[in-house]
């Protein structure tokens, strides 16, 4: 057991590779090439470049060059890892992209008047709806880091996937988008319901209802009334069901023999799951075979064609309508920098933030531990010589402490042990959250990891229509190597303080301010290794970072 535990499970790097022809089953590392590594798109690197990247001794930090330019003269920078892996494990996008309705789908006519657009923006876009033809679609813009670990595979995949599948779940509800004047019909395709409220409608007694009473069920008099209140749903939260469900798509889908026999138990039973973050995988071996079958959309589909190494932590944002979602899945950040006040729009999914959640999934699912594991928390391991003796322990109804008799199956090693960055699932990962990592087992085990790990993303919103926002007020995205050695107010000063030096008319200052932002957090190589300020400790692992300005 002390074997298993003492390290995680191997870092290697691998891309994304192709299907062997004739239905042939081979190896990962004999499938030939799908998407092979790379650096993002917008960075416009040639392959010698994309190699001279790859240096662990000069670590260049890469940005934009002056010919290329981003959406809302957005900055980025990136410098790849002190050699912990040969290549680097993030991946960014940044797209403008048009939903346009499915050929051949229904048409609601639009009754919104025409959006004005927002010009004021450093590329003068709109607030997303085309002025032109209805039939143009609605316009968002897209950021997204994605941080690679145990392989760069399922990063790449990422970040040229998970935009589809939010166009897809936005394309489902575009006709609604585009009627801001009526709040979204509770049945899709009917006229939204401008009656009034049910506490309008005279209230019948059951004495009342029997009789037969003028506008009982069944009274030929009036219809019916309305015995429940209906919530009214706002646009913005079918935003955000768009991105968590292409979250979803990206990782989990239902099991298909649920969903063709038994669908609605099916949706009930896995939406359950869903709320509580728990994967399908984790019904194994407590249902019937055929009622866990499923398979992984996406990620899960291509490894039976690829080999998608690894997995994935996911930070997005979106602007839709006048508005940023800022959705998240694992330890990176996202903070806003409004007139020198710090607005954190995100929250790390860490063993420690997420405890609760997985001891509950170990208590529900006890086999899931592999009988090496116990879903309860011990300040320390606890030693065989203690059996018998209190010692302090937390369970996941707990937020406090208690003391308990330590037994015999309190020797197992905990399923969440360590503290702050050493935290792990299973002494294998640092993070609970993200893509991928079908594969990822306790080391020199057969236990499986996946299903602790959630997809789910958090959506935060940040309306920009709200505010007034002035050249250095920004939107700061960044992987966990920019955090882990930098605070939310080291890096606000960081960017409040080089931006206030920078000609405001200069679009390239947010690029200039990223560079400046990821030195910061990589720091000087010493005789001692990569120090920032103060001689702490740099970053050795990779870094990305955005600078969004949000003036208008």
């Amino acid at each position: 057991m002390l074997t298993r535990v003492k390290s995680a499970v191997a870092s290697f790097v691998g891309g994304i590779m192709a299907g062997a022809p004739d239905g042939e089953q081979l190896s990962g590392a004999e499938l030939p090439p799908k998407f092979p590594y790379m650096r993002p798109a917008f960075l416009g690197l040639s392959p010698d470049e994309i190699e001279c990247s790859a240096d662990h001794i000069a670590r260049p930090i890469l940005i934009l060059k002056e010919t290329k330019r981003l959406p809302w003269a957005t900055g980025y920078a990136e410098v790849i890892n002190a050699g912990k892996s040969a290549l680097n494990e993030d991946q960014a996008c940044c797209e403008v992209i048009m939903v346009k309705k499915r050929p051949g789908g229904s048409s609601t006519p639009s009754k919104t008047p025409t959006a004005k657009r927002r010009s004021s923006l450093p590329n003068g876009e709109g607030l997303g709806l085309r002025e032109s033809s209805e039939s143009e679609g609605l316009v968002f813009h897209y950021w997204a880091l994605f941080d690679g670990h145990a392989g760069s595979g399922a990063a790449v995949v990422a970040s040229k996937l998970l935009q589809q599948h939010i166009v897809e779940q936005l394309q489902d509800i575009l006709d609604v988008l585009r009627n801001l004047a009526s709040l979204p019909p509770t049945v899709l395709g009917e006229e939204p319901n401008h009656q009034a409220t049910p506490g309008t409608h005279r209230a019948l007694t059951r004495a009342a209802s029997l009789r037969g009473a003028a506008g009982a069920p069944g009274s030929p008099c009036t219809p019916p009334p309305r015995f429940f209140t209906e919530k009214k749903i706002q646009h913005e939260s079918l935003v955000i069901g768009a991105l968590e469900n292409a979250f979803k798509e990206m990782v989990t889908e239902f099991p298909k023999f649920w969903g063709q026999c038994f669908p609605f138990a099916a949706k009930s039973f896995f939406h359950c799951l869903s709320f509580f973050s728990i994967s399908a995988d984790s019904c194994k071996g407590s249902l019937p075979g055929s009622l866990y079958e499923y398979e992984d959309a996406q990620i899960e589909r291509e490894k039976a064609v690829y080999s998608i190494s690894g997995g994935c932590t996911a930070l997005v944002v979106a602007f839709i309508l006048g508005k940023l979602y800022v959705a998240n899945a694992g330890d990176s950040r996202a903070i806003i920098i409004r007139n020198g006040e710090i607005i954190p729009v995100s929250s790390e999914f860490t063993p420690e933030s997420e405890r609760q959640r997985l001891q509950f999934l170990g208590y529900m699912q006890p086999h899931l531990l592999g009988g090496e594991f116990t879903h309860l928390e011990f300040p320390r391991r606890v030693q065989r010589n203690e059996v018998g003796k209190k010692m302090l322990y937390r369970d996941f109804t707990m937020t406090g402490w208690a003391y308990k008799t330590i037994e015999n199956e309190d020797l197992r090693f905990p399923l969440i042990y360590g503290e702050g960055k050493k935290a792990r699932v299973m002494a294998t990962i640092g993070v609970t959250r993200g893509l991928g990592d079908h594969d990822l087992k306790v080391h020199d085990s057969n236990i499986y990891i996946k299903p602790f790990l959630s997809c789910c993303p958090e959506v935060r919103v940040y309306n920009l229509t709200q505010f007034e926002h002035g050249a250095d007020d920004v939107l700061v995205m960044g992987t966990d190597g920019l955090w882990d050695v930098l605070s939310n107010e080291e890096v606000a000063e960081s960017v409040t303080s080089f931006l206030a030096n920078c000609d405001p008319d200069d679009l390239h200052r947010y690029t200039m301010a990223a560079q400046d932002l990821v030195m910061r957090a990589r720091g000087v190589l010493r005789d001692r290794g990569w120090r920032i300020s103060n001689d702490r400790l740099g970053s050795g692992d990779d870094i990305s970072v955005y600078i969004i300005p949000l003036m208008y």
